[in-house]
């Protein structure tokens, strides 16, 4: 585990988050990307967060190998690139969202932080070169065609940390 990391997060501060992933060549480009809350009814969630916040919907796509329907929202005028809240709504009780949508009550709620990287497999490697679990042994398809991994919640404080390079076609 990172030095500190887990301390940082029981913390709760996100600034001092932020800084944990600063310190080391790999992570000098990490960025907070979204937020992700699992959501029951992901139409009427999106609709509710159009209307009391005015978050836009700025991307929404199927992941069948995530078992997840996906909305993108952005933050006023910004585009895809910004955006802030992702919201996911499981395809099947079954899968990985629909088991924690279950286990929280049926409830939702935030499921994970993501932080966008410009080079994954550096990051992945500084990550398991200091002891933590990677989710995957490569990274994975994420929205919109993005390369993802996950940190293993067991290492980072109990949060499930995405990390996220955004597809070429995304810079």
């Amino acid at each position: 585990m990172i030095q500190g990391f887990k301390d940082f997060l029981m913390r709760g501060n996100l600034i001092d988050i932020a800084v944990a992933f600063v310190i080391g060549g790999a992570f000098a480009t990490v960025t907070t990307a979204f937020t992700k809350i699992v959501v029951a009814d992901l139409d009427a969630c999106a609709a509710f967060y159009g209307r009391a916040f005015g978050l836009p919907l700025v991307h929404r796509e199927v992941n069948e190998e995530q078992g997840v329907e996906e909305a993108m929202l952005g933050t006023g005028a910004q585009g895809e690139e910004n955006a802030q809240i992702q919201l996911l709504g499981p395809l099947s009780p079954d899968s990985t969202i629909g088991k924690w949508l279950e286990k929280n009550g049926g409830k939702g709620g935030i499921q994970q932080l993501a932080y966008r990287v410009t080079d994954l497999d550096a990051v992945s490697a500084t990550l398991r070169e200091r002891g933590l679990r990677l989710l995957y042994d490569a990274p994975r398809r994420g929205t919109s065609n993005s390369r993802v991994n996950f940190i293993h919640p067991k290492d980072a404080g109990g949060i499930l940390v995405e990390l996220v390079e955004p597809a070429a076609s995304a810079h």
